[in-house]
């Protein structure tokens, strides 16, 4: 499980922008997300680098909060 702190991420608009670009490149990947808090859970066999890149391609500036070690 990957978190995300997305700052710039605002709106149900938003968090629709970012689960259809991490589903382009994991289409299985379980994906929640807090509007308030600006945190998006991922639930994603890909690493933490190629979801941060899926994110920023949607327009965003994700920060990796937490991941397994």
């Amino acid at each position: 499980m990957k978190i995300f702190r997305v700052p710039d991420m605002i709106c149900g608009g938003c968090v629709q922008a970012i689960t259809k670009a991490v589903r382009a490149d994991d289409p299985a990947a379980e994906i929640t997300a807090d509007i308030a808090t600006h945190l998006v859970t991922i639930d994603s066999v890909k690493s933490p680098s190629i979801l941060r890149a899926a994110i920023e391609a949607a327009g965003f500036t994700p920060e990796l909060a937490a991941s397994p070690a």
